[in-house]
């Protein structure tokens, strides 16, 4: 974001501070982690009220322009990745990886917005760099934007500088894409070590791994993919998709299939909250 905008908008929430008071940073993302209280957003078809204007979604940073001597956001080191959520009922999470892929992504998007779902999108640096549009729209439809690094590489097999420039690198274009640099991130083949959680909480960001892995990326037929979200479906879990890195035909067959599905057995598909210590 522009040093103008920035400025403009800084400007603009000090003229309303008197009004909103602290309570409007004091408010912002509370948690949905596996290691605290309740707080996810239902965001399932007619279980959550459709959105005044598509942008009401996108995250703001208010928290930068709070009170003068309130303490900084801290991101906990954890030493394992957070796997499920809690919520109220039954919520579940679903996640994409790899992508974005202007074949399949738009596809995605589209059945999300039918029945008015947020999902959770973990991108690669460089297919968001060549794609930034597809994320914006991620941002302004509500769907939570993540770090899964540049070129989707074995993390433990890195140095910790080369781990930091394919965390950061990637949350550069996140943020030029989508105004805000993300708060999650995934390790590619969900390989994680120390210096990992090291690296990815002093960039502000959480561990989400998942509970239930569709298993798409071996493309065993949309039948197959169904039949595993349909069989592992409970409270807290948090699914594995894929919208890119190969044929994901199937991938867009079987969301078509599975969220009405889901939704029609009382489940409140959403997006998580953060929690900061």
């Amino acid at each position: 974001m522009k040093k103008d905008q920035l400025l403009t908008r800084r400007a603009a929430l000090l003229a309303g501070a008197g009004a909103v008071g602290a309570a409007a940073t004091a408010g912002v993302l509370t948690a949905v982690t596996g290691h605290g209280p309740a707080g996810s957003t239902p965001a399932a078809g007619a279980q959550a009220r459709r959105p005044r204007s598509a942008s009401a979604y996108r995250l703001q940073p208010l928290t930068g322009y709070g009170p003068p001597h309130a303490a900084p956001r801290r991101t906990l080191v954890r030493r394992e990745p957070l796997l499920r959520v809690s919520g109220r009922g039954r919520t579940m999470v679903l996640t994409f990886d790899d992508g974005p892929d202007p074949r399949y992504t738009p596809d995605i998007l589209d059945t999300l917005a039918e029945y008015d779902v947020r999902a959770m999108f973990f991108v690669c640096g460089e297919m968001a760099a060549g794609s930034k549009e597809l994320l914006a729209r991620m941002a302004d439809e509500g769907h939570v934007v993540g770090n899964h690094t540049w070129s989707h590489p074995l993390l433990t097999r890195l140095t910790r500088r080369q781990i930091r420039s394919q965390l950061e690198r990637t949350s550069d274009v996140i943020e030029d894409a989508c105004g805000e640099r993300p708060e999650w991130f995934r390790a590619p083949y969900g390989a994680w070590n120390r210096a990992t959680f090291q690296i990815g909480a002093e960039l502000g960001m959480e561990p989400l791994a998942w509970t239930l892995d569709t298993l798409d990326w071996t493309t065993p037929g949309t039948r197959s993919i169904v039949q595993r979200v349909e069989n592992g479906a409970a409270p807290g879990v948090v699914v594995l998709s894929h919208d890119a890195g190969g044929d994901r035909t199937q991938s867009v067959r079987a969301l078509r299939r599975y969220l009405p599905e889901l939704l029609d057995s009382g489940y409140h598909v959403t997006v998580p909250r953060r929690d900061y210590a």
